[in-house]
């Protein structure tokens, strides 16, 4: 079975196929957000730290950390929101960014095994990430597009997964140590988009035994109600074999969407998370305001 051992200094997290899913927090990321990138250039990171700590209480497993923020400092903001992250939480980190000095400056101050987000099949990049990830002992998220683009056929996109993957272990990087992106599109906009992800995810699973993981909501782009919509696609993609995604545990509706799927594929066993997680209390009954009713003498 393949695993992808990912860590922190004190704890460990392994994505694989008959594990459960695994969560990775998407909220420290300035795009799209005005105040948090403004606060991440000026060295507040008051806003970090609370979107970190939320996200491990809600559920995740690991935390992605992107500080992508125009005419900023990239590689400095990385490294200083990657160390305090890690001084908050006990998660491992996925570090992210297109920049690979960026990269390389998070990976230096990073403690334990990372995830490397990410590498395309673009020979350039490859040629610049793959070292990287062979250097610090991490893992990578490979991207399946290259020079071509994106393609909508999901068996073009699993040649350059399987690509990637050669090429990872030209640098001696495990295969275990490659999760494969089949990129998600907006089923907005491409209505094949979910078979798609389903298709590729199930090849990847099958054919190349590589781990998965994905931009969960990319998928409800345009859409109202997006997180039925992401619900929905990440239960069942966690049926075609994905093991993990980028995503919110904050909204309860995905949540529940991923334990559920993992109780239906065998990945919960007696259901134990669920109902620990779900279970009423019991508690004295008369406390709680259920009064019994006297029975009432003849």
């Amino acid at each position: 079975m393949t695993e992808t051992v990912l860590s922190s200094p004190t704890k460990e997290v392994r994505i694989g196929f008959d594990r459960p899913f695994v969560i990775i927090g998407e909220r420290i990321n300035p795009t799209g957000r005005k105040i948090l990138a403004e606060e991440m250039k000026n060295g507040d990171y008051s806003r970090v730290e609370a979107d970190a700590l939320a996200q491990v209480a809600a559920g995740a497993h690991m935390l992605d950390v992107n500080a992508g923020i125009p005419l900023a400092d990239e590689p400095a903001i990385l490294a200083e929101a990657i160390k305090l992250v890690q001084s908050v939480t006990d998660v491992p980190l996925s570090i992210d960014s297109s920049i690979v000095a960026a990269l390389e400056s998070g990976l230096s101050v990073y403690q334990g095994k990372a995830l490397v987000n990410s590498v395309t099949g673009e020979d350039e990049c490859l040629e610049a990430v793959l070292p990287l990830v062979a250097k610090y002992g991490a893992a990578v998220v490979a991207i399946s597009n290259d020079e071509t683009g994106i393609s909508e056929d999901p068996d073009v996109r699993f040649e350059v997964a399987k690509k990637i993957v050669e090429r990872a272990a030209d640098h001696g990087i495990a295969r275990a140590d490659v999760i494969v992106d089949p990129l998600v599109m907006p089923i907005g906009a491409i209505n094949s988009a979910g078979k798609q992800v389903m298709h590729i995810v199930q090849r990847l699973r099958n054919e190349l035994q590589v781990n998965t993981t994905c931009g969960a909501s990319n998928v409800s782009f345009g859409l109202p109600n997006r997180n039925g919509i992401n619900s929905a696609f990440l239960a069942m993609a966690i049926g075609a074999g994905m093991t993990s995604a980028i995503t919110s545990p904050l909204h309860e509706e995905v949540l529940q969407a991923v334990m559920g799927a993992d109780v239906m594929m065998g990945h919960d066993p007696d259901c134990a998370r669920w109902i620990k997680k779900y279970r009423q209390p019991t508690g004295d009954t008369g406390a709680r305001g259920g009064r019994r009713r006297r029975r009432r003498s003849a």
